[in-house]
C-alpha cells in the first residue's frame, strides 16, 4: 500500500513538472532569470565595461554639445577627427540619459547593455514559439539565446549601448516579418516598417541582418507576389522613417560616405574563407563549442527533414555579415530542436522499460541546462579563454587607466595629442578630451585604405616589443606625438591578451628621445622630445630577463 501511494507521489510530481514545462510564463521566466544571473555575474566582475564605447558615447556628447544637432565630424580620435555618418538612435539616446540623469559614460556603457539583452529575450521568444509552434521548444531556444558567448560578447559589453537595442529591433521584427510573411495580413506591415526604420537608425551591419532575415522569410513562407510587394513596402517604409537622418548625411557628407564605409571590417560575403571562418574555425573553440555543436547538429537533423528556413536563415546571416552572433537567432532554435525531437525521444525510448522512465527526459534537459548555463555565465564572468585563447570579455580600462587619463587632462596642454598603446586608446579621448593620433575607431567612414591602414599601424604600434620598434614606426609613418601613453604588465589590442615587456620601461627611460611624466603601477606617459632622424635610431641593447 505504501509503495503504491509512494509511486503515486512520484507520478503527480512529473506530472505536476510536466504542466510547468506547457506554461510559457515558466519559460520566460527561466530564460530571463538566466539572463539576469548572466548579468549579475558580468556587473560583478567587471568594475569596468568589457571592450571599449569611447567613440559611441564621444559621439553622444558630441550630439549634446551641438544642441542635439547632428554633427559633421567627431574630433580627437586622429589628428583630424572621423567624419560623423553613424546611425544616430542610441547616440540621442546615450546623451539624454547622460544629460538628465548625471550617469557617466562609463556606469552608462556597464549598465545598460545588459538591461537591453535581458529584455530582447522577450520578442525572441514568441519569435522562437512562432516558428516551432512549441513552448517548451521555444523557451528552450530562448533560454540558450540567454547565455550563448557569441551574442553575450557584442551585446553584453560596451558597445551593447548601440548593438543590443539593434539586436532588440532585428528580433521584434524578425517577429513581425514571419506573421507578416505567414498570414499576408497588412496589419503587419506598418509595426515591421518602424522596426526596420529603427533598426536602420541604430547600426548599418544588424540592417543588413534585419534585411537577409526578411528575404529568407519571404523565400521560405510567402513567394507569392503580395509577399514580395509586403516586403518591399517595408524596405520602403524603413527608409522613409530613418531619411531625417540619412539624407542630412548624404547632404553634409555625400554618398561616398557610405559606400566607404560598406568595404570595411568584414564586408558583404566572401567566398570560402568566409565559410571556413564562420562554420569551421569556430570549432577550435573551448566550451562554446558547445553552442555551435547544438546549432549545427540541429541544422544537420532539419536539413534530413526537409525544414530548410532555419539552417537557411543562420548560414544567410553568418555568411552574408562575417559575424558568428548572427548565427544564433536560428543557431538558438536548431539547438532546442535538437534536445527535444532527438536526444529526449532517444532518452525515453532508451529507458522507456525502466522505472525511472518518466523522469529520465527531464533529468536530460536539467543536465543539459546546467551545463549550457554555466558556460554562458562562465563566459561574462571572465571565467574562459575562448577568445583565440585570450581573456573574454577583457575591460579595456582599469583603475591605473583611469588615474593616468585624469593626470593627462589636467596635466597636459589642451591641444597635446598622444599615441596610446593598446585598447585604453580606445577610451582615451572621451576620457581625456586630447587627441590620439594611431587609432582605427571611427576611421571606416573615411574608406577602406585608410582604416586598413590605421589598423594596421596601431597594431603594430601597440605591441611593439621595445623602443626601437615604437620609435621607427612613429619616426616612419611621420606621426609626432607630443605625448606616448604606455600600459605596464597585462594589456589588450584588439581584445587579445599582451604583456608588456620588462625591458620596456628601462630603454624609455633611458632615452634622449622620451621623459618619463607620469607613471602609476599600470601604465606610463612619456613625453616626447624633438623626433631623431631615422639613421640615428639605436638599437635596443641586451633585454634583461
Amino acid at each position: 500500500m505504501s509503495h503504491g501511494v509512494n509511486e503515486r507521489q512520484k507520478w503527480d510530481v512529473v506530472s505536476k513538472v510536466a504542466e510547468l514545462a506547457s506554461d510559457e510564463r515558466v519559460w520566460l521566466a527561466t530564460a530571463m532569470g538566466t539572463g539576469i544571473l548572466v548579468y549579475f555575474t558580468y556587473l560583478l566582475v567587471h568594475p569596468y565595461p568589457a571592450y571599449g564605447a569611447g567613440l559611441y558615447l564621444k559621439i553622444a556628447s558630441e550630439i549634446s554639445a551641438h544642441g542635439y544637432g547632428l554633427p559633421a565630424r567627431i574630433p580627437l580620435y586622429t589628428k583630424d577627427g572621423v567624419p560623423f555618418g553613424y546611425p544616430p538612435l542610441m547616440y540621442y539616446v546615450s546623451a539624454i540619459l547622460m544629460d538628465v540623469t548625471g550617469v557617466g559614460p562609463i556606469t552608462l556603457s556597464r549598465f545598460l547593455p545588459g538591461l537591453v539583452t535581458i529584455l530582447y529575450l522577450v520578442p525572441f521568444y514568441y519569435l522562437a514559439h512562432e516558428v516551432l509552434d512549441s513552448t517548451p521548444r521555444a523557451g528552450f531556444a530562448t533560454f540558450v539565446l540567454a547565455v550563448t558567448p557569441p551574442v553575450l560578447q557584442w551585446h553584453l559589453s560596451a558597445g551593447g549601448i548601440v548593438r543590443a537595442p539593434a539586436f532588440l529591433f532585428v528580433v521584434t521584427g524578425a517577429y513581425t516579418g514571419i506573421k507578416l510573411f505567414k498570414t499576408e495580413e497588412r496589419k503587419w506591415i506598418v509595426a515591421s516598417a518602424i522596426l526596420f526604420g529603427l533598426t536602420i537608425l541604430t547600426h548599418p551591419v544588424y540592417t543588413v541582418f534585419f534585411g537577409t532575415t526578411y528575404l529568407v522569410m519571404f523565400l521560405s513562407f510567402s513567394r507569392t507576389p503580395r509577399g514580395l510587394l509586403y516586403g518591399a513596402t517595408v524596405a520602403a517604409g524603413g527608409l522613409a522613417v530613418a531619411s531625417p537622418w540619412w539624407l542630412q548625411i548624404v547632404a553634409i557628407h555625400g554618398v561616398s560616405i557610405f559606400t566607404a564605409a560598406s568595404g570595411t571590417h568584414t564586408g558583404l560575403g566572401g567566398g570560402t574563407h568566409r565559410l571556413l571562418k564562420q562554420f569551421v574555425y569556430p570549432l577550435d573553440m573551448n566550451w562554446p563549442i558547445v553552442f555551435y555543436i547544438g546549432s549545427f547538429a540541429g541544422a544537420a537533423y532539419l536539413i534530413a527533414k526537409r525544414r530548410l528556413f532555419l539552417p537557411l536563415w543562420m548560414v544567410a546571416g553568418a555568411y552574408m555579415l562575417g559575424k558568428v552572433r548572427f548565427q544564433f537567432p536560428a543557431g538558438a532554435m536548431m539547438t532546442a530542436v535538437l534536445v527535444f525531437e532527438v536526444i529526449i525521444p532517444r532518452v525515453r525510448s532508451w529507458s522507456e522499460q525502466t522505472r525511472y522512465s518518466r523522469s529520465a527526459p527531464l533529468a536530460v534537459i536539467i543536465v543539459i541546462t546546467v551545463l549550457v548555463a554555466g558556460v554562458g555565465v562562465s563566459f561574462a564572468g571572465s571565467g574562459l579563454h575562448s577568445h583565440l585563447g585570450s581573456t573574454t570579455q577583457p575591460s579595456f580600462v582599469d583603475d591605473d587607466d583611469m588615474a593616468a587619463m585624469e593626470w593627462a587632462q589636467q596635466s597636459t596642454a589642451s591641444d597635446s595629442n598622444f599615441v596610446v598603446l593598446g585598447d585604453s586608446a580606445e577610451w582615451f579621448p572621451l576620457m581625456t578630451d586630447r587627441a590620439i593620433l594611431i587609432g582605427p575607431w571611427g576611421v571606416e567612414w573615411e574608406g577602406h585604405n585608410h582604416y586598413r591602414h590605421q589598423l594596421g599601424l596601431y597594431k603594430r604600434t601597440s605591441r611593439c616589443p621595445g623602443k626601437t620598434c615604437l620609435t621607427k614606426k612613429l619616426i616612419s609613418n611621420d606621426i609626432n606625438p607630443d605625448y606616448v601613453y604606455v600600459p605596464k604588465g597585462h594589456y589588450t589590442v584588439r581584445g587579445i591578451d599582451e604583456y608588456q615587456k620588462p625591458w620596456m620601461r628601462e630603454h624609455l627611460v633611458g632615452s634622449d628621445r622620451y621623459k618619463l611624466v607620469y607613471e602609476n603601477e599600470g601604465a606610463m606617459i612619456f613625453r616626447v622630445r624633438e623626433p631623431m632622424e631615422p639613421t640615428k635610431i639605436p638599437e635596443d641593447g641586451p633585454q634583461p630577463v
